[in-house]
């Protein structure tokens, strides 16, 4: 009879993500972190230097895609970003 280790409560603990920020078509969006490399919106996208981007660049977003990833117009062209680099700017009020 074979021995099977007795399940124990060691077990790791799950991954928890950041929470999703949610944004709306048209919202502005600022950069907040710069990913290691960033990857154009365009029908073939192509992974760019993060250099075209700057901290504290705002822009607007364009669309949802998936994966957690957004479609941001900026300055220099756009961009698919995932939310954990943006943050919505607020408006005066």
């Amino acid at each position: 009879m074979p021995h099977y280790p007795l399940p124990t409560t060691d077990y790791p603990l799950p991954i928890t993500l950041p929470p999703m920020k949610d944004f709306a078509v048209g919202d502005r969006v600022r950069v907040i972190a710069l990913p290691p490399y960033v990857k154009t919106a365009d029908p073939m996208p192509m992974l760019r230097s993060p250099d075209l981007l700057t901290l504290g660049e705002e822009g607007t977003i364009l669309d949802r895609r998936p994966g957690n990833y957004w479609s941001v117009r900026l300055t220099r062209g756009a961009y698919l970003l995932e939310s954990q680099y943006l943050e919505r700017v607020m408006g005066d009020g």
